[in-house]
């Protein structure tokens, strides 16, 4: 009970703290554009956490998977007509079924994990390209203005920045959850030793393409939302560069496979680029040394830093208690 409670008081502070930052931030548009696009990366990195931190799928296709939800949620709303809520829908359960496709292939033909990042490496490939082809619908390089939520108040940042946490939280609770279940336990075992875990019972195929399907669902509920919000959508903004290496750089500063790990790995690497900004042209060099420090100096991950040297502080005074 005691372990639980150590667990749940850190995300209990960082749900807090996130709260709150509207309120520090003083309604300034720039932070809280800043704070949305936080919040936006630190969902598609819990999702990417299920996927890839708790079994080991490497899915190269990020920001193809979160851009599925949000231009099909967007053409069905505004093409077709379909009722927003629908379309987010049908455009998230689009997503969560290419994940599982994925991850049922890989777990059938026995795909490694590079392997399994060459291919949906090549699938996000392929979406950007169909975007850009496909000018007629998605409007190519230009991009697609959204109409279906203009003039609501999504467009607003404040409601829009809590309904985005809101959604975080979910998937923060989603994942502890999970954590706690027989998926948990299944998780587990094909992480330390996937040939161990099938012996003992697991049933690989279904464990990886729930993990596969689900966090491939949480990252199209999130491109969706955001989507609508910002009323605009374009090929670079689901493009590898742009989400998908900057969601593995939150995760790696974070910690692979920690529940808090890609919440802090967004909010420190978003800190950082916004501290470093006005180095200008400088900008990347001191970035790419920074991160060099953090990995060599934090190879888990900074939330498994913290666990550690928690641990051995509790455990020097547990000693130098009389």
């Amino acid at each position: 009970m005691a372990a639980r409670r150590s667990e749940a008081w850190p995300l209990a502070v960082t749900v807090t703290a996130l709260v709150g930052l509207p309120t520090l931030v003083g309604g300034s548009r720039y932070l809280m554009t800043l704070a949305i696009s936080m919040l936006v990366v630190a969902g598609y990195a819990v999702a990417f956490n299920l996927v890839f931190g708790r079994t080991g799928q490497l899915f190269l296709c990020l920001g193809a998977l979160a851009g599925v939800a949000a231009y099909g949620s967007v053409l069905l709303a505004d093409v077709a007509g379909v009722p927003l809520p629908a379309a987010i829908a049908v455009g998230v359960a689009c997503s969560g079924g290419i994940g599982g496709l994925f991850s049922w292939v890989a777990v059938r033909r026995r795909l490694g994990v590079i392997f399994l990042g060459i291919v949906t490496l090549a699938f996000s490939l392929v979406f950007t390209n169909l975007l850009v082809g496909g000018r007629a619908l998605t409007g190519g390089e230009t991009g697609l203005l959204v109409d279906a939520t203009a003039g609501s108040w999504l467009r607003d940042r404040v409601p829009a920045y809590y309904v985005l946490l809101a959604v975080l939280v979910g998937y923060l609770l989603l994942d502890r959850w999970l954590e706690r279940s027989w998926l948990g336990w299944a998780f587990r075992a094909l992480k330390d030793d996937p040939v161990a875990a099938e012996l003992a019972g697991v049933d690989v195929v279904r464990a990886k393409v729930v993990a596969g399907a689900l966090g491939s669902a949480m990252l199209g509920l999130m491109g969706a939302l955001f989507a609508v919000h910002d009323g605009f959508l374009s090929p670079t903004g689901f493009d590898f560069g742009e989400i998908d290496v900057r969601v593995l750089v939150v995760l790696a500063v974070g910690g692979v496979g920690s529940s808090l790990g890609p919440v802090v790995g967004a909010v420190v690497v978003t800190a950082v680029d916004e501290l470093l900004r006005p180095l200008g042209q400088l900008r990347l060099t001191v970035y790419g040394a920074l991160l060099i420090v953090v990995f060599l100096r934090f190879r888990q991950g900074l939330v498994p830093a913290a666990r550690g040297l928690g641990r051995r502080f509790g455990a020097r005074r547990a000693r130098a208690t009389p």
